[in-house]
């Protein structure tokens, strides 16, 4: 398996500037990665700014021990994205970012339900916490390529989230679908709301059948 790297960098920076302008990212808080090859991921420079990504804003990293070519230091979240590819051999797209209403809630104990409308149903099925570490830390990719094998979301406690897909379709639409839910959340508990949830045996119909689409479903490598 192999891409074509420029093209995967035009995606990226696509991916980065849509992002940006619906919310889903700010500024320089944030990193995007994908898979060229078996054994190496294109990820964003250190210090870039989502929205106004360049085809040089890039390095190429290798996913089994992090060393890096290019002219541009990677980020410095480069653990959290190999351990995940390193689990994942159906990951081929690694969002991290901190948009408002998700981080509200990865900074609480609210619990993100998967049980509120048909994309969170199929987008939020599998969703994992990690406590805080700090960013760029061994601790910090050790923990996430730990939850790889168990959720494609998985929320940074304190900090945002870190999300991958076999496309970059499905990793935006599943990051905008955390962050709509997250922001039903907030929204009806600061109205005191109390969301109705799709009973257990309806969702299980629905993702078994391909309602909406087929299922993927996690397992480790």
């Amino acid at each position: 398996m192999k891409f074509d790297q420029t093209e995967i960098a035009q995606q990226l920076i696509f991916t980065g500037k849509y992002m940006l302008d619906n919310q889903l990212a700010w500024g320089t808080s944030g990193n995007l990665s994908a898979r060229i090859d078996d054994k190496h991921m294109i990820i964003t420079a250190s210090g870039t700014e989502m929205g106004n990504l360049r085809l040089d804003d890039f390095s190429l990293c290798n996913i089994e021990d992090g060393t890096w070519e290019g002219s541009r230091k990677p980020s410095k979240e480069v653990p959290m994205h190999t351990g995940i590819y390193q689990m994942r051999d159906d990951a081929n797209v690694v969002l991290h970012s901190s948009p408002f209403y998700t981080t509200l809630i990865a900074s609480s104990d609210e619990p993100i339900d998967s049980q509120l409308f048909i994309e969170t149903m199929y987008f939020l099925e599998d969703v994992a916490y990690v406590d805080y570490h700090h960013p760029g830390t061994s601790e910090l990719g050790d923990a996430v390529k730990e939850q790889a094998g168990n959720a494609h979301v998985i929320i940074l406690k304190n900090h945002g989230v870190i999300l991958y897909d076999d496309s970059f379709a499905d990793a935006t639409m599943r990051l905008e679908t955390l962050e709509m839910a997250c922001r039903m959340i907030v929204t009806a508990k600061s109205a005191g709301m109390k969301l109705t949830k799709i009973p257990d045996h309806v969702v299980q119909d629905f993702l078994e059948s391909a309602r909406y689409k087929p299922r993927k479903k996690v397992n480790r490598k």
